[in-house]
């Protein structure tokens, strides 16, 4: 076997075997079970709250579900939210942001399903909200100071909007007076300024807080290993993740000291909340989990502020709540949020995925449809690694040219394997050829592979990103199926994730199998009949082993075969060397008749 197809079979194999291994630790993940949660929970600073449903209570239909938060919604007096992206309510019962649905982002691809809800009231199934209060310093009760349960009053606006906030007031009948105004910009962002007022006769320690809870895990939980669900916090530029499983119970919980900048909060695959003090203030985080009511709670706790009798005291902090779109939380990182695009899974690979989801990103942008961006994104990869790739197909070009010379040390060496060696080494230094050049294009395309997976995984840009025709989420399998002739036929395929699904493959795997078959079809087929074996059936275990990936990356795998097919042939051809793809087919076809006829 030359060194060669050796080199070309140890890439392939090697390709094989990270994407097998990638498939197998990294499955697609399954929906997990709505966790229960207990029949009662309290108030996290101590006080009661109303009761959680039970998983009995929780109503099956989507419809009766709609009713019970209607219902819950109705139970305190509220503060409507209408901004161009958030609607939903403030609760005058604690003053609790807990009614939060996103105007741009709908369920699922049909226009008419509901838009996504962020927040949910307590009372509601998985119920998450932000809360916001004081902790009594000496000298100060629970009953002194705001909580879960205060019913604030109205002092000014009726609509929290861009451009008119909303201020709450609640008198605790001692000398006290506290405040929150509440502001909201065009994003996502609330501004939530605490005051008190001390007209009590004497001097007063209090902290603030904000808390942000939610009842159970999430719902949609995905649980897979590529994507970070749970608890991020930034704390004084170090980026820290904990997944649900992992959080504290209360008795254990630590505080984080952070001196000059950072946030914590809970991040879903595409949706976010987070606990934001203003940058240059000194505060503590926390993130635990309260086994006995089921209570997953991030709290922010800034320092102790004394207030003398006839003084106020005014802090500033700000609550995310919303989608997690690069170009927002880029540009709230500009204003001074710490790292808040790292609130985005990268990975790992981060240096490999930023940069190209920036590229994607600003292609998008110029072309306005995103799996012809994929494609423009693949063009610019394969203009960047052309030089490498140049001087690839010219050491195999020249690797063929050496092949009369190669078959005649074979020969002279007979069955002494160390001559042969040193015979073929002397011959590449001499020809200046790099027999292993051959392998580097096929190895640097497993990284990008691998990072351009977690940017379609893990953005909002991909998520029911459209292309044309049937391919109108580009972060989904390929909904087409040879079973229903790519949808000539009047019958459903078989539904995602199943069995039946991989078997009947979509238009896109299928052309991803047939771009790969093409490519070797440059070359003429091995003399090898292990090596024949493995050539042939390696482009169709590629097609159904990537039929269930998103599409988006199929599209970019299919773009890439496609390039570097029209790459090498027209570089060999300029190296002299003619590559007889029409012939090579049919030699493969004569092949398998004589085969079968012996």
């Amino acid at each position: 076997m030359d060194d060669q197809n050796k080199n070309l079979i140890l890439a392939t194999a090697l390709s094989f075997v990270v994407i097998l291994v990638w498939f197998v630790l990294f499955p697609p993940p399954e929906p997990e079970p709505a966790p229960e949660p207990d029949a009662m929970t309290q108030e996290i600073e101590g006080e009661a709250l109303a009761a959680a449903p039970t998983a009995a209570d929780v109503p099956a239909s989507p419809a009766a579900q709609a009713q019970v938060r209607e219902e819950t919604l109705a139970e305190a007096p509220r503060i409507e939210i209408d901004t161009p992206r958030l609607t939903g309510s403030v609760s005058l019962l604690g003053g609790r942001i807990d009614d939060l649905s996103l105007k741009d982002y709908r369920e699922t691809r049909d226009p008419d399903s509901p838009i996504v809800k962020l927040l949910s009231p307590v009372g509601t199934p998985s119920a998450y909200y932000a809360l916001y209060g004081w902790a009594p310093g000496a000298g100060l009760s629970l009953d002194q100071v705001p909580g879960a349960n205060t019913e604030w009053t109205v002092e000014s606006g009726d609509t929290l909007a861009v451009g008119s906030p909303v201020t709450l007031a609640w008198d605790n009948g001692n000398g006290l007076t506290f405040r929150r105004e509440l502001s909201v910009d065009d994003e996502y962002m609330f501004t939530v300024s605490q005051s008190v007022e001390n007209s009590s006769g004497g001097t007063v320690s209090l902290a603030p807080y904000g808390i942000l809870a939610r009842h159970g895990e999430p719902a949609d939980l995905k649980n897979f290993f590529i994507l970070h669900e749970g608890v991020v916090s930034m704390a004084d530029g170090t980026l820290d993740e904990i997944d649900y499983d992992d959080m504290p119970p209360a008795a254990e919980a630590a505080e984080t000291a952070i001196t000059e900048n950072g946030w914590i909060g809970f991040t879903d695959h595409f949706w976010m909340s987070t606990l934001i003090p203003e940058p240059g203030t000194p505060f503590k985080v926390s993130a635990l989990h309260d086994t006995a009511r089921d209570i997953f709670q991030t709290t922010a706790k800034l320092s102790t502020e004394t207030v003398a009798d006839g003084q106020s005291t005014t802090v500033t902090t700000q609550l995310f709540a919303g989608a997690k779109e690069w170009n927002v939380l880029r540009e709230y990182e500009k204003g001074g949020i710490q790292n808040f695009i790292d609130s985005i899974d990268w990975g790992w690979f981060f240096f490999l995925t930023k940069p190209i989801f920036w590229l994607l990103h600003n292609i998008h942008v110029l072309i306005g449809n995103m799996g012809w961006s994929i494609i423009g994104l693949t063009l610019i990869i394969k203009a960047v690694l052309f030089p490498l790739a140049y001087k690839s197909y010219v050491s195999m070009a020249k690797m063929k040219e050496l092949q009369p010379q190669m078959e005649k040390l074979k020969e002279a060496a007979g069955d002494d394997r160390q001559k042969l060696q040193q015979g073929m080494m002397e011959l590449y230094k001499k020809e200046k050829v790099n027999p292993a050049a051959g392998c580097l294009p096929i190895l640097l395309q497993i990284p990008i592979f691998f990072s351009l997976y977690k940017v379609i995984f893990v953005t909002i840009e991909l998520r029911q990103a459209p292309w044309f025709g049937p391919f109108q989420d580009l972060s989904a399998p390929d909904p087409t199926s040879i079973m229903n002739l790519f949808g000539l036929l009047p019958i459903a395929g078989p539904e995602p994730g199943t069995l039946m699904a991989t078997i009947f493959i979509g238009i896109l795997p299928l052309l991803l199998g047939i771009s790969m078959w093409l490519q070797q079809k440059l070359n003429p087929a091995p003399t090898d009949p292990t090596q024949q074996m493995i050539f042939a059936w390696m482009p169709w275990v590629f097609m159904f082993m990537l039929g269930s990936f998103a599409s988006g990356l199929v599209v970019y795998w299919i773009a890439n075969n496609t390039i570097t097919f029209t790459q090498q042939y027209l570089i060999m051809r300029s190296q002299g060397y003619k590559p007889d793809v029409f012939g090579n087919i049919k030699a493969g076809f004569r092949r398998k008749a004589k085969s079968e006829k012996d």
